[in-house]
C-alpha cells in the first residue's frame, strides 16, 4: 500500500476485472470505506487458492492488517468488525476407510 489514488489491483488486474460481482469488490472496499480511506491509498494484493469469496475476504483481511499497522487508533474499530481475526478453518483429512473425511462407504444391514 502506498499514497495514491484508491487504486486496488489483484493478481496484475483491477478489482473490477477481477471480481467480476460487485459483491465481491464491496466486500474489499469495507475496511476502507470504514476509515474513510477509500480515495487515499494505492493498493495492491496477490491471492491464490480457494473460491473468489475466500480471496475477497482474505484481501479484506489483509488491508486491514496493513490499515492498523499504518495507525494503532484504527483497531479497535476493525476488530469489532472482526476484519483483523483471521478464518482458521482447514479442509479436513480424508480417513483411512471412508471414501472422505466423514463419508463412509454404502453399508448394507442385510
Amino acid at each position: 500500500y502506498k499514497s495514491g489514488a484508491g487504486l486496488i489491483m489483484v493478481n496484475g488486474l483491477k478489482l473490477d476485472q477481477y471480481f467480476c460481482q460487485d459483491e465481491l469488490s464491496l466486500i474489499v472496499y469495507q475496511p476502507l470505506k470504514l476509515t474513510g480511506l477509500i480515495k487515499d491509498l494505492n493498493i495492491s494484493a496477490i491471492v491464490s487458492g480457494g473460491g473468489k469469496k475466500s480471496q475477497a475476504e482474505a484481501i479484506r483481511h489483509g488491508i486491514s492488517r496493513a490499515l492498523e499497522s499504518l495507525d494503532q487508533k484504527l483497531r479497535p474499530v476493525l476488530k469489532s468488525k472482526g476484519w483483523l481475526t483471521r478464518d482458521a478453518r482447514k479442509k479436513e483429512r480424508k480417513k483411512p476407510g471412508l471414501k472422505k473425511a466423514r463419508r463412509a462407504p454404502q453399508w448394507s444391514k442385510r
